[in-house]
């Protein structure tokens, strides 16, 4: 559950194909590139696919420290604009991996989540900012964590979708 409530504390708050013509006489290739969409600050995080259009926009958000660190307190500072009321039934995709093995996948309601931030549904519309202190236990085993996570109302419109990956601890 400590894990759910770090992974939820740190979302809370596109494909691109390029065609490549080499130059030789025998052929000619397509290479699909994966866009990037980094979020803005101190942070691992990444958008899934471009934000434009989601229900929200994040300022910025900075982690202290980055990379969080196993037995210590991560601070995490948001900020971001919600353009539509999230009301309950909003749901997370979320999926946390160590390495290549899957540790989690769920999907639970936001807003029995976003409790764990201090917050609560109904999000309004209009700006917001984000101070969380999160006890990181001492007992994550060493290695490398991605976490997924594609939010949506409970009209399934995308909130956000966010990629946290090569997290090592």
């Amino acid at each position: 559950m400590k894990l759910l409530s770090s992974a939820a504390a740190l979302l809370c708050l596109a494909p691109l194909s390029v065609t490549a013509s080499p130059h030789t006489l025998f052929s000619s290739s397509q290479v699909t590139l994966k866009e990037a969409f980094p979020v803005d600050g101190n942070n691992p995080l990444e958008y899934c696919t471009n934000p434009d259009g989601d229900v929200l926009s994040i300022k910025s958000v900075d982690l202290s420290p980055n990379p969080p660190k196993a037995g210590q307190t991560l601070t995490i500072q948001a900020e971001g604009t919600i353009h539509k009321r999230i009301e309950k039934g909003a749901y997370v995709l979320l999926e946390v991996k160590y390495g290549l093995i899957t540790l989690l996948r769920q999907k639970p309601d936001l807003c029995d989540q976003i409790v764990n931030v201090d917050l609560e549904c109904p999000l309004e519309e209009g700006t917001m900012s984000l101070t969380k202190e999160v006890e990181l236990p001492a007992q994550i085993p060493p290695g490398k964590y991605t976490v997924h996570a594609d939010v949506y109302t409970k009209d399934d419109e995308r909130i956000t979708c966010l990629d946290a990956r090569n997290i090592q601890f």
